[in-house]
């Protein structure tokens, strides 16, 4: 028999579980940095010196601005994840999207939603 050309359906399952348990972790992450957004510290400044309170206020816009990149961050990754159970249940996935090949587990075990192999990853960075 040649070489595989898609993963077993055991296989699948077992990328399926690896990426619902990072996928839960990704959600959990997110919704701590939406919440640090919208909720924003509560300590309250209003009994300090104006001077310390508009350095405090200088301090919780740039955390604000640091979760909300990581908030984007997290759920680009979130939707990286689903993508890829897409294409576990379509059976597509772990192959390159440029060669064909199948990506390899390692590759795959370290980032679950990759869509090229390491040849096609190297070629186009």
């Amino acid at each position: 028999m040649g070489e595989k050309n898609r993963y077993s359906d055991e296989e699948l399952m077992e990328f399926k579980q690896l990426i619902l348990q990072k996928l839960k972790k990704a959600q959990e992450d997110y919704e701590m940095y939406r919440s640090s957004i919208t909720h924003g510290d509560e300590n309250d400044t209003q009994d300090t010196s104006p001077t310390f309170k508009v350095l405090e206020e200088g301090a919780a816009t740039l955390s604000k601005e640091e979760a909300g990149k990581l908030a984007q961050r997290q759920l680009k990754f979130i939707q990286h994840l689903q993508a890829a159970i897409v294409r576990i249940e379509n059976k597509t996935y772990g192959i390159c999207r440029e060669t064909g090949k199948l990506i390899s587990k390692e590759r795959l075990r370290a980032v679950p939603h990759a869509t090229l192999c390491i040849d096609a990853k190297k070629k186009m960075g």
